[in-house]
């Protein structure tokens, strides 16, 4: 009886994606919001990347309540995988397995310095090209998890992580408070100047908010990988 209940679930799925893919016909023109998005990011903002434009301007405060979202996430992991003996700061020296092979630390001295370059690279630049601070924080997230991998017994600083991902997260506000008083508009970038379209200063604060956007996506994805550390 299992089976077949299980086999007619997998049918009617089957039979819902197939009309959907039968059904499906590639849209020709945008819809009017994404239009308007389109036309107004590089014409009010002065940001050629359109998906920063949004993420940071027109839908910033989305994007506040989804690095919030991040950071409880981090904290109800860091909870949960605390276990009772262990403090909140990482201390994993007497924990620690059997150390990394000469490749992984080869490869992680070679390969950290580049990953933090082109973290840096991605956050600054993503007003102008594609990337962002979600992109250059989870690569520096991923640069974190290269060093725990390859030197499992040095424990990283948790505590100035979590003051550092705690002050990213004030300035956010901040900055959005500035384009209250500024701009007329909570977490409206152009309290700051638009400047010349498609230099690395420009985009009114975008620039600024991606920056700590970064180092607050960062310092929480860090955070979190540390707690599935033994």
């Amino acid at each position: 009886m299992q089976r077949i209940l299980s086999a007619a679930v997998v049918i009617l799925f089957a039979m819902i994606f197939a009309s959907i893919a039968i059904g499906y016909s590639e849209q020709q023109a945008l819809r009017p919001l994404a239009e308007s998005y389109v036309k107004l990011v590089p014409h009010d903002l002065g940001a050629p990347n359109v998906v920063s434009g949004i993420l940071l301007a027109f839908r910033a405060f989305d994007t506040l309540g989804e690095v919030t979202a991040l950071f409880m996430a981090a904290v109800g992991v860091g909870m949960v995988l605390r276990g009772p003996g262990r403090a909140f700061s990482s201390d994993v020296g007497d924990e620690a397995g059997s150390p990394a092979s000469e490749i992984v630390r080869t490869s992680a001295q070679i390969l950290i310095p580049i990953m933090s370059i082109f973290a840096a690279y991605i956050i600054l630049n993503g007003h102008i090209s594609a990337g962002g601070g979600f992109q250059g924080g989870a690569i520096i997230a991923s640069a974190t998890l290269l060093f725990m991998l390859a030197r499992p017994a040095q424990p990283i600083n948790v505590a100035f992580l979590s003051i550092t991902e705690s002050i990213a997260g004030v300035l956010f506000v901040l900055v959005g408070v500035a384009g209250l008083v500024f701009a007329g508009r909570f977490l409206d970038t152009r309290f700051l100047p638009v400047g010349e379209f498609g230099t690395l200063f420009s985009a009114g604060a975008i620039p600024v908010l991606s920056v700590l956007l970064g180092v607050k996506v960062g310092c929480e994805l860090s955070v979190l990988v540390d707690r599935f550390r033994s």
